[in-house]
């Protein structure tokens, strides 16, 4: 069973940045797709940004231009850089890598950003 343990979260001001880190214990880290995801309190589970084993990306339109993901696969490390935070950014964050049929999730790390 693979373990995704996530760190990097705070509170922040509004307008402030923070950079957030999923270490990986998969065999082979290059493989999987690995993504951030997010829930508000009382909000569903929301997809934020993403990089394939190729390092293609894609983001969640709420956070283009703000947010950028980025892979370290000598590191097993998967990063999500996070400028310009909102309040609205408020949430747990997730990590979350897939292949194939395997799914694994983090515990999450809580982003507070006072405005």
């Amino acid at each position: 069973q693979a373990q995704l343990v996530e760190s990097g979260g705070g509170l922040v001001q509004a307008g402030g940045s923070l950079r957030l880190s999923c270490v990986a214990s998969l065999r082979i880290f290059s493989i999987y797709a690995m993504g951030w995801y997010r829930q508000a309190p009382g909000k569903q589970r929301e997809p934020v940004a993403s990089i394939t084993s190729g390092g293609s990306t894609t983001y969640a339109d709420s956070v283009k231009g703000r947010f950028t993901i980025s892979r370290d696969n000598g590191k097993n490390t998967v990063y999500l850089q996070m400028n310009s935070l909102k309040p609205e950014d408020t949430a747990v964050y997730y990590c979350n890598s897939k292949f194939r049929r395997e799914d694994y999730w983090g515990q999450g790390t809580q982003v507070t950003v006072s405005s």
